[in-house]
């Protein structure tokens, strides 16, 4: 997730423009003293043309574009949320914040949602589902679609760790209900904080939109102080110093794929030559990121082997994923009063995806790192994994 890899001048430049421009951080109004720009509108427009989509509505963070959306989809105190055991925790707090109840089922090699469990856990009160497309990889859509429709339950693509990736020849999002984006600082395009929800559905869109801003539904003809309002909402506004840093740093993402892949390739090519390697299972229609590359060893015992090797080297490495207790449902025993499940039961549940997530390792793809380096790189793995299997 290298945005911050980037940032420096051109974001330094934008937002002294932006005080030039008259200092407005508000979305709204202030009409004659920001020189007609509106940034916040103009990043929308332009997530919205990057993905392929209608709609693009800015919000406060990844954590608030999700709770949004499921209000957006009308999910209500009662309903259930189908979502996978391995994802951040803010997945789970955002079904939780609207009152419903999380259900985690777990995941498969390509450490996203599993479709084999999906059918089983939907039940008359299953309010929509959230495949969460991790560390730079989608889920496996088709299926996951194909069942959420024969139910007629809406998908809302937790895609925060995933923007870059791409589906068949969309951009990963394109072919969504709805889809949750972030621009945290660890993410591939940052603004400090932020959020993105897309869609193609205009009243998606537009409950979207009047919920992350106390209600308003923008009438042209009346001032904002006197505009109408059809559902009570709250405030989860982008401001135009998070816009302008993210207006930049979306124009280089293409570059910032472009280099992930390149080193990726460069790093995984050279480890294939390792006989019984075995890699993160990728659907054959995504085009990942390539911000991370994961290693799946036979066992919970190689993978800390390796971890400890790197170490042993002065190299960073992590087990996947890094702070488990905030990305594996296992762990949140905060939780377990919504999830409706004891400790052991919800462990129990889990046990497929803690004999997945236990074996692998996560090696981070950076953008700055020069070939000379990645050649180094590459001696030190096979030095070490080579003993390991």
């Amino acid at each position: 997730m290298p945005g911050f890899e980037l940032i420096g001048k051109e974001e330094r430049k934008a937002v002294n423009e932006l005080f030039d421009d008259g200092g407005v951080l508000f979305a709204h109004g202030f009409d004659n003293m920001r020189n007609e720009r509106y940034h916040v509108r103009e990043f929308e427009r332009q997530f919205a043309d990057y993905l392929g989509v209608k709609y693009a509505q800015a919000v406060s963070s990844g954590t608030a574009a999700l709770k949004i959306a499921l209000v957006a989809l009308g999910v209500k105190p009662g309903d259930e949320v189908i979502t996978q055991a391995f994802t951040f925790v803010a997945t789970a707090e955002a079904i939780i914040d609207v009152g419903a109840k999380p259900v985690f089922i777990n995941i498969n090699e390509t450490l996203n949602m599993d479709p084999n469990e999906l059918e089983s856990a939907i039940t008359n009160k299953t309010a929509a589902i959230i495949p969460v497309h991790m560390l730079g990889v989608a889920a496996e859509q088709d299926k996951i679609y194909a069942i959420a429709n024969k139910y007629n339950i809406p998908v809302l693509d937790d895609a925060c760790e995933s923007l870059g990736a791409e589906w068949g020849n969309e951009k990963l999002g394109a072919q969504s209900d709805i889809s949750a984006w972030s621009f945290d600082a660890g993410k591939t395009v940052i603004a400090g904080e932020g959020g993105m929800i897309t869609t193609n559905n205009r009243e998606l869109y537009l409950l979207a939109r009047e919920y992350h801003d106390h209600g308003h539904m923008y009438s042209e003809s009346l001032p904002r102080g006197r505009d109408t309002h059809r559902i009570h909402g709250f405030n989860y506004r982008m401001t135009e110093i998070q816009a302008v840093i993210a207006k930049v740093q979306l124009g280089k993402l293409d570059y910032i794929v472009k280099k992930n892949r390149e080193n990726y390739s460069i790093i995984e090519s050279a480890l294939l030559e390792i006989k019984g390697l075995k890699f993160r299972k990728v659907p054959s229609k995504c085009k990942p990121l390539c911000d991370t590359l994961i290693i799946q060893f036979d066992s919970k015992d190689m993978a800390n082997e390796f971890v400890v090797g790197m170490q042993n080297e002065g190299l960073g490495t992590k087990n996947v994923p890094d702070a488990i207790e905030w990305h594996f449902a296992k762990y949140w025993d905060h939780m377990l009063d919504s999830i409706e499940m004891n400790k052991a039961e919800l462990k129990k549940s889990l046990s497929a995806s803690s004999e997945i997530i236990e074996r692998c390792v996560a090696l981070p793809i950076m953008l700055k790192t020069s070939k000379k380096e990645i050649k180094e790189y590459i001696k030190i793995l096979h030095k070490i994994i080579k003993p390991i299997i």
